[in-house]
């Protein structure tokens, strides 16, 4: 039996970057697939601590809400700094990139038709806060020389948005050299080709 299981849609939305990081580790999950409509019915939904999915079992412990997922797997499995300062370090960038996902998922949710475009124009005052950390830190990593857990986050958020505008990372080498070398990481390219990524909607209702 694996040692880990997702339950979700059948999306990638939230569970994103945890499969990207756990596919890089090596690890090995199950996944069980929830369709809308038996969510609907709400007794799945009755027994999440915050109503929301993704779940998340590690043997006894369940867990709910994606970064913290993203955590409990960086501490398990090396991804998350070297010491304290670089997981205070991560913990940051992760909120940036969190502010970053929220307001993608506002956008595709709420704003798609009416503010796409203004999207697009701002989307670089956001990304330029992360080129210049990436360009400064000059490991190809956000936080110190090794992979962690807020590199497979901006990765995948990365990943949506370029599938929002291909060209938004024409003018940050930084960023663009980054999402070519994860994209090209083994395990991670292994898992961008199979079908069970490519299979998978960005989104819940279609956009993207």
């Amino acid at each position: 039996m694996p040692p880990y299981t997702i339950t979700y849609f059948a999306v990638r939305g939230r569970c994103g970057a945890m499969r990207i990081m756990m596919a890089d580790q090596g690890m090995e999950w199950k996944e069980n697939v929830v369709s809308f409509g038996d969510w609907q019915k709400g007794d799945l939904k009755n027994t999440c601590v915050f109503g929301q999915l993704p779940k998340f079992q590690d043997g006894d412990l369940v867990l709910f809400q994606s970064n913290a997922i993203l955590r409990h797997l960086g501490r398990n499995h090396g991804a998350y700094g070297k010491d304290a300062q670089e997981s205070a370090l991560i913990d940051m960038m992760n909120d940036g990139v969190e502010d970053l996902r929220l307001k993608y998922v506002k956008l595709i949710y709420q704003e798609y038709e009416t503010g796409k475009a203004a999207y697009i124009e701002d989307l670089p005052n956001t990304l330029s806060k992360f080129e210049a950390v990436m360009a400064k830190n000059k490991t190809g990593f956000l936080v110190g020389d090794k992979i962690s857990l807020v590199d497979y986050s901006l990765f995948e958020v990365l990943l949506n948005h370029l599938t929002l505008d291909p060209s938004c990372l024409d003018n940050f080498p930084a960023l663009k050299s980054f999402v070519e070398k994860m994209s090209a990481r083994p395990k991670i390219k292994s898992f961008l080709d199979s079908d069970a990524y490519k299979k998978l909607p960005i989104n819940g209702n279609g956009k993207q």
